[in-house]
């Protein structure tokens, strides 16, 4: 019966965070898709005809899987700072605190909610770059592992974002400095090969330049990293953010007053 009690809670949380960014989906879903098109004219068509081939693949499908996995960091990571942080506003979250649903429940609601943003505007991107570049996927079973695993990561971290906010001004601070650069320097639109051997050693301590180029060698079959390691720094970064989350969800922090 209990357990029958948190899969209904869980439900719950997880249809809330979703019609929350559903019903409001020309704010949601629609301007990343359109920035992301614009990535596509811009650097695949109109920039990539100038650079012609990157890492053995023509530019503009060397680029697609980055940009799609920058829309999946991008809208899960917001989703999820956005959504609890409001709750923590608007005092509603202590409603949710002192219900009788595990710690973990409550987090796993709002997780899969991030992820179903991200995953959302994924194949809203994967769906348009198909106008743009004919894509076969390599590897099917490692391209939606990637994307799942990612989407977790940051969904995650988004949570952290929003438990030390005290402001609407604070859960921009990390995507705008942190995450943006991350991003950018993650391979989205170069490959690493072309970098100088120190700046090569210094992409390797970023994390997102490793679910980028797994996740293009999922779809293109080529990768700058170790897809095998990449996976082992997926996992590492996935246990020790949900043990940071449930531990800040048991000690109140910045949650309770």
């Amino acid at each position: 019966m209990f357990a029958n009690h948190k899969y209904i809670a869980f439900e719950t949380i997880v249809i809330k965070e979703v019609r929350r960014f559903s019903r409001i989906w020309l704010q949601t879903l629609v301007p990343p898709a359109i920035t992301i098109g614009l990535y596509f004219v811009i650097f695949g068509n109109l920039v990539g005809r100038r650079i012609g081939d990157m890492g053995g693949f023509q530019y503009m499908e060397f680029i697609v899987p980055g940009l799609i996995m920058m829309s999946v960091i991008q809208n899960s990571y917001s989703n999820v700072v956005s959504s609890f942080f409001s709750q923590k506003f608007q005092k509603t979250i202590e409603e949710l605190l002192v219900a009788p649903v595990p710690n973990y429940v409550i987090l796993s609601g709002v997780i899969v909610g991030g992820m179903a943003r991200g995953l959302a505007v994924g194949a809203i991107v994967t769906a348009m770059s198909l106008f743009f570049a004919d894509l076969s996927i390599e590897y099917p079973l490692i391209t939606i592992l990637t994307i799942l695993l990612t989407s977790i990561v940051f969904s995650l971290m988004g949570f952290i974002n929003a438990v030390f906010a005290n402001s609407f001004d604070d859960i921009s601070i990390i995507p705008t400095f942190v995450l943006t650069p991350l991003i950018y320097l993650g391979g989205v639109f170069y490959s690493v090969q072309l970098l100088p051997s120190f700046w090569q050693i210094i992409s390797g301590l970023n994390p997102i330049f490793y679910m980028v180029n797994t996740f293009r060698y999922g779809i293109l079959g080529s990768s700058d990293v170790d897809v095998y390691w990449a996976f082992l720094i997926l996992g590492v970064f996935i246990i020790t953010l949900y043990s940071s989350c449930i531990w800040l969800l048991r000690h109140g922090k910045g949650i309770r007053s």
